[in-house]
């Protein structure tokens, strides 16, 4: 899907607001990544960090709002300041559930105080870290997935991030799922099960029962808790590697639809990034190239380039 890079719904912007202090947020379903900068000319210098709990906007937008601002704050206590000073500052956020406009207007209306704010949804921010605010494409895999480049003319292209359990293919939860559902097999004897069986029922409580209990709590974040192990008994248990191979063709048909010609570098990011890299078919894997700097950094690279548009 081709869209503009930047979408008036979820930017608000008020130019005649001194900027002190960039913030650049990532937000998922798994933790919050802050970064916090002082503008430097058309750049940043970054002076300090924090990361805290999940704030993706599917948990709710005041538990999103709740948990940025207490890791924004301990990013400022890092510097030795210690109350936020929302009206001099600029913060750009690369959020989980902006896909959802209801969700992402909703966010934005609730806005606590900061003078300038830019929100999109991660996989723009990452693209914009991975590749420096450059042309590139990225596949960010964690808790869920998303596919997204900046083309040649500054358009975005996005692929996925449907969310779980219909989409997010490759992500953590989607592997997490399908080993779940490898365990309820050899739980009913219908299939053998190996030492990553063993381990996955001994994790979820032990039993049959206490698997139904272990579903009955879970969530997308629950379910991706169960990647470590797929990933770690890929090499050595038939089912895991299956996952895995799985997980990798999904990577490439995500990367081919951002990217029919392959001129454009692809980077994997997000945490299962690098643990997904080997089971990319050939053709995709030589096509990556590392990230260059994180979701947080590039939604610095996002506030940052809006402040510059503002004054133009």
């Amino acid at each position: 899907m081709v869209r503009p890079a930047y979408s008036a719904l979820t930017f608000r912007l008020n130019i005649h607001t001194m900027t002190d202090y960039l913030i650049g947020v990532d937000g998922g379903g798994t933790g919050t990544r802050v970064r916090l900068a002082r503008p430097d000319g058309a750049s940043f210098t970054e002076c300090a960090h924090a990361t805290g709990g999940p704030s993706a906007l599917s948990r709710g937008i005041e538990n999103a709002w709740t948990t940025i601002n207490a890791v924004v704050a301990q990013a400022f206590a890092g510097i030795g300041i210690d109350a936020v000073p929302m009206q001099s500052c600029a913060i750009g956020l690369g959020l989980a559930g902006v896909h959802n406009k209801e969700w992402a207007a909703a966010f934005v209306a609730a806005n606590p105080g900061y003078a300038q704010l830019a929100l999109d949804n991660d996989g723009y921010t990452t693209v914009m870290g991975a590749h420096g605010g450059r042309p590139g494409a990225i596949v960010a895999l964690g808790t869920g997935s998303v596919g997204e480049a900046i083309l040649l003319d500054g358009s975005a292209v996005e692929v996925g991030g449907w969310g779980f359990p219909a989409g997010d293919e490759a992500s953590g939860a989607w592997m997490g799922l399908r080993a779940l559902n490898h365990i309820e097999q050899v739980l009913d004897g219908r299939v053998e099960g190996r030492a990553f069986a063993r381990e996955l029922i001994a994790f979820c409580g032990g039993s049959r029962d206490a698997v139904q209990v272990w579903l009955g709590r879970a969530n997308q974040t629950t379910y991706a808790s169960l990647a470590r192990f797929v990933v770690a008994h890929g090499e050595t248990d038939p089912v895991a590697r299956a996952i895995l191979e799985h997980a990798g063709r999904e990577v490439a048909s995500i990367a081919d639809a951002l990217d029919r010609s392959h001129t454009l570098p692809l980077a994997l990011c997000g945490g299962l990034g690098e643990a997904l890299l080997p089971w990319l078919p050939a053709d995709t894997r030589a096509r990556c190239v590392p990230p260059q700097g994180d979701s947080a950094t590039g939604a610095l690279r996002m506030i940052r380039q809006r402040l510059e548009e503002s004054t133009q």
